[in-house]
């Protein structure tokens, strides 16, 4: 997604950045709506992934001690120490790297 974002140019003609956000754990999904149906995750993990990535940084994947936990080994992770995360308090955080062989 990032690598695709780049490529695609923002109104001002700059390259476009994201930001990403992960968390792992469990969450409700399902479908909402009357008329118009949308399928939905909601609960604390999407809450998290979604502080995470307005905690990130542009172009990089923020992720939680919880998916750095649960990332094999070929991940590469750098820690962004204790971050400030809306609602949760202080949180360790890490910016996820591609696998060594991706």
């Amino acid at each position: 997604m990032i690598r695709a974002t780049q490529s695609m140019p923002a109104p001002d003609g700059t390259p476009a950045k994201i930001r990403v956000g992960l968390n792992f754990g469990p969450c409700h999904a399902g479908i909402i709506g009357e008329r118009r149906f949308l399928y939905d995750l909601w609960g604390d993990t999407v809450n998290v992934a979604s502080r995470m990535e307005a905690a990130g940084v542009p172009n990089a994947i923020l992720v939680t001690d919880e998916v750095r936990a649960e990332l094999p080994s070929q991940y590469d992770f750098q820690s962004l120490g204790k971050r400030e995360i809306k609602g949760r308090g202080l949180m360790n955080t890490w910016l996820l790297a591609a696998p060594v062989n991706f």
